[in-house]
């Protein structure tokens, strides 16, 4: 029984819901709205399940896991179809590198408690809290694009098989288009993105395909 607690438009439960398809894994989806009722992640019994309060959690047999980097790398170390890691160490290394990239130094600036507490506690006006965010996209993709610039970049951000990087890459790419930002200015992150739209298990991931999605 595998079990993801999910928003439709959280990041990193997208990059989750991502790795799931990749990996062909079955699973049930249980929405936990961050919005409503003061955030559905605050309630108690959310909390007992993680502690953070935040989403992704995943839940399989008696194991309980957080943070979506550590829940994809346990799925692709537990069921071996499909590896969305490379075997050889420098290259497992790239692939963190380029994910990590995405999940440390863009998104924690830019996710909802970041932008709610600017709204709620400094009483920052909307056009400079979305100044804010695209600053910050503007600011990874700079280098994310320049990382990209390497012979190990293919039809994906490693290769031609979407892995790791792509799952955090292209929920980012989401993001940055509900900002109206416009891609041609990383043709290489715009290249990759129109690819993997393509692929099946990333339309299936998309949050408006989640039964969430408003």
């Amino acid at each position: 029984m595998r079990t993801l607690y999910s928003y439709f438009r959280s990041s990193a439960a997208y990059r989750v819901r991502i790795a799931l398809a990749l990996k062909g894994l079955d699973f049930t989806l249980v929405p936990v709205h961050l919005l409503k009722h003061g955030g559905e992640q605050h309630s108690a019994d959310y909390l007992r399940l993680n502690p953070e309060g935040l989403v992704p959690t995943l839940t399989e047999d008696q194991a309980t896991l957080t943070q979506s980097l550590a829940i994809i790398e346990y799925l692709d170390e537990v069921h071996g179809t499909r590896a969305l890691l490379p075997e050889d160490p420098l290259a497992r290394a790239r692939v963190r590198s380029l994910a990590l990239q995405i999940a440390c130094d863009i998104h924690p600036l830019n996710n909802l408690r970041v932008l709610r507490w600017f709204a709620h506690e400094m009483q920052v006006d909307k056009p400079v809290r979305d100044t804010w965010y695209r600053h910050w996209i503007e600011v990874g993709f700079n280098a994310f694009e320049a990382s990209l610039q390497a012979p190990e970049t293919g039809a994906c951000c490693h290769g031609d098989i979407p892995g790791l990087a792509d799952c955090c890459l292209i929920p980012q790419v989401y993001n940055a288009r509900r900002y109206d930002m416009d891609l041609s200015r990383w043709p290489t992150i715009e290249r990759i993105s129109a690819h993997c739209d393509t692929l099946p298990a990333f339309q299936a991931a998309r949050p408006e395909a989640q039964p969430d999605a408003e």
